[in-house]
This record gives structure tokens, sequence and C-alpha cells, in this order.
């Protein structure tokens, strides 16, 4: 009893709202900053305390569990802004060993991240003027020096933005030495600002747009035309599809061109390589009802066989395991994730119960704010349920009474 009394409350701290709460150890604690972390401003944390949060968190922590979260966050959760603030703020603290341009290579995934990652760089280590990139770590060189060998032309020239620090500047910092001579001549090009324009579904319909038309109808036809090709050729990737399903249905295109579309989306494989997050599906979901098109429903269907696709690495429980959902849809909820997007942090939290409730045989279900109410949903589709649920906001209130969950079993004895 000694002890316990001694140790009592040790663990307790106060949250965003000044409440109790626990205090998780320093890799569970930058393990949950980082994986819930999109930088945009929350309802409790505003983005500038969320890196502040992150720098701090990675000071408490060894070197090794920061890279390994960073690699994690990239390769297994398909994040991209974290990681490479994670390898930035590491360069801060970490030096000497070869632990941060291993690091560096992998998390470098995209042609544009190589620049992201200087852009980053420039701002946390609050550089201004003509040499804002002097003094760049060495290890995050050597590590940005590898990466520049994993792409090619095209992927170059498809993120050779005018931005403020672009592919040239980002060479001449590096100076990586190319593996061969093929590419040492695309880096020449980069130098020269003569990388090959890309010709994508974009460029494509961006031609067409441009065009001279003799009618509506004409142009109309045309760009019916344009996308039946373009879906023929295999030329718009899995997450330009989804984003596009509205402008597809619009133009009107074939029924063997949408059953194209349809086998695309629920295609298991190409779902899987997409590495999609479910909001994205979500997203497309909620462009369709009001489409005035008879195929909508169709394609609304292959979106619900994509997410249960995306959802297979959810263990889920089975008949013998009782399960409870409870959303949250208070306030704190109601807000984009990010200035340009229409999907709110209660899609998402509706979106993971839904994927969980899909993967489990004995659920209950329902939603939190002032009170705690039971919603049980059929198991016919993730997206739809999510939906369903959506339309319920505002039945419960705008607090963030969690307890009443918890209560509501004790007081049934479940």
């Amino acid at each position: 009893m000694k002890f316990n009394l001694i140790s009592k409350g040790k663990n307790q701290v106060l949250n965003h709202e000044n409440t109790p709460a626990y205090k998780l150890s320093p890799e569970w604690n930058l393990y949950t900053s980082a994986v819930t972390s999109s930088l945009s401003d929350k309802f409790y944390e505003k983005n500038s305390e969320r890196l502040e949060s992150l720098r701090k968190l990675i000071g408490e922590n060894d070197p090794q569990f920061v890279a390994r979260l960073a690699v994690y966050a990239r390769e297994q959760m398909n994040f991209r802004s974290i990681p490479l603030v994670l390898a930035v703020e590491l360069a801060k603290v970490h030096i000497g060993d070869s632990l941060l341009s291993q690091m560096t290579a992998r998390i470098v995934q995209r042609a544009d991240e190589i620049t992201e990652l200087l852009a980053y760089y420039q701002m946390a280590n609050e550089r201004k003027g003509t040499k804002k990139l002097n003094r760049l770590s060495k290890q995050l060189q050597i590590g940005l020096q590898n990466a520049f060998n994993k792409f090619d032309e095209y992927q170059f020239a498809k993120y050779n933005r005018d931005a403020e620090i672009k592919l040239r500047d980002a060479l001449f910092l590096v100076h990586p030495k190319a593996k061969d001579e093929e590419q040492q001549l695309i880096f020449n090009k980069i130098v020269e600002d003569s990388l090959q324009t890309p010709y994508t579904w974009e460029t494509e319909l961006s031609a067409l747009g441009q065009s001279k038309f003799e009618s509506k109808e004409a142009k109309k036809i045309a760009f019916t035309k344009k996308w039946e090709e373009l879906i023929n050729r295999g030329k718009v990737g899995y997450m330009a599809l989804l984003r596009n399903l509205r402008n597809i249905l619009e133009a009107e295109v074939s029924i063997n061109h949408i059953n194209i579309v349809c086998e695309t989306i629920s295609s298991k494989e190409k779902a899987l390589k997409s590495k999609q997050l479910p909001f994205r599906f979500l997203a497309a979901y909620r462009e369709l009802p009001q489409i005035n098109s008879g195929y909508a429903s169709k394609i609304m269907n292959a979106l619900e066989e994509a997410v249960k696709v995306v959802a297979q690495n959810i263990n889920g429980f089975d008949e013998s395991t009782k399960v409870l959902l409870a959303c949250d849809v208070s306030g704190s909820m109601q807000r984009a994730i990010s200035p340009k997007s229409k999907v709110m942090n209660y899609d998402i939290g509706l979106m993971l119960g839904m994927l969980l409730k899909s993967r489990c045989k004995n659920v209950v279900s329902g939603i939190f704010g002032d009170t705690w109410k039971i919603v049980n949903l059929p198991d016919s589709g993730v997206l739809s349920n999510v939906d369903a649920f959506y339309k319920r906001e505002g039945e419960v209130g705008y607090s963030t009474n969690g307890y009443l969950v918890i209560k509501d079993l004790i007081d049934r004895k479940k």
C-alpha cells in the first residue's frame, strides 16, 4: 500500500482541455503525434504547436526509434509530410553516422519530396536570404544524393514545379553523382531546364480544352471520346480516377468504359497498390449521388468493393467477441482535415469506425456528443454506413462526453 500511495497519480497529466489524462511513454507519444498529424490546424492544437511538440518528443527519443518511425510512416502508412519533418528535426539533434542518410534515401519516394524536404529544412532552421539552404546537414545531403538516382526523366519532369525551391536548386545544393550516363543526361537537363514535358491525361485534356469547336455539342462529343480513349489506354492513374469520376460520368462515356472504370477501382491488386487513405474513397463516393447518370450507382458499388479490399489488413473479431464502436461527433470533429478538403475529422472517425465494423461479426455501434446513442446499421456497405451516420449529425449534441459510453456499459452490466 505504501508504494501504491507514492506512485498514485504519477503518470497523470492535463490534456489540452485541462482535463486529467494519462502520460504516455516518449515512444508512444511520438508515435501517436506522428501518425495522427496532417500538419493542419486542429481544434485543440495549432500547427505551430504540433511542430513544437514533435520537436520536443524527437529530442526525448532514441534516434534509431525516430528513424524507424519515419520509414514506417512513409512505407507502411503512406504519409508524405511527417517523415520529412522527422528527418529534418532528427538532423538537428543527431550528427555523425549513416542513420540519417539511410533514412532519408528511403523516405524520399517521389521526386518532389527532394524539394519538399529542403523547403522544410529552410523553414525549420529559419534560413533567409540568398544562402537560405547553406550548411545543409551532411547526412541529409548524402541521403538526397542517393534519392536523386531513384527517378527517371518523366518523374522529374512531372514534379519540376516553379516553386521557391526548384529541382535545379536542389541539384546544385546536393551534388548527386549519377549512377550511369543516362542519369547524367537527365541531371544535365535539370540544370538546363530542358526536361521533356510529360505527356499525361491532364495535358491531353488541357490541350483539348483550348481547342475551338463549332458548337457545344461538338465539344461535348470530343471530350467524351477523349475520356474513352484515356480509359482504354489506362492513362488515368488510380487516384486521378477517383478524383474524376464525376467528370467521367458527366462526359457520358459508354457502358463498356464505365465497366473498365469499375473493374479498375474494385481491382484488389490496383486498390492495394494505389495506397489510398480510406477517406479518399469517401470523398469520391460523395460526388456521385446527385449526378444525373444511370451509371452512378454502379460506380458507387465499385467504390464499396474497393473499400472492402483496403480493409482486409484489419484483423477484426469473430462472433465470440462482442465489439462496441463509439464514434465521436462532437464540435471539435466538425473541421475540415485541410483548407482545401471537404472531408472533416467527423468523416474520418466515422470511416474508421465503419471499416472496423466491416471486419467484425458481433458489433454494436453508435455516436456520442452531449449524449450517447446506439445506432445499428446493416453490413451492406462501409461508405453508405458512413453517410447514414453523417445524416444524423446533431442528434446527440456537440460536447465530448465519451464517458457516457463506458457508463452505459457499466449500468447495463455489459
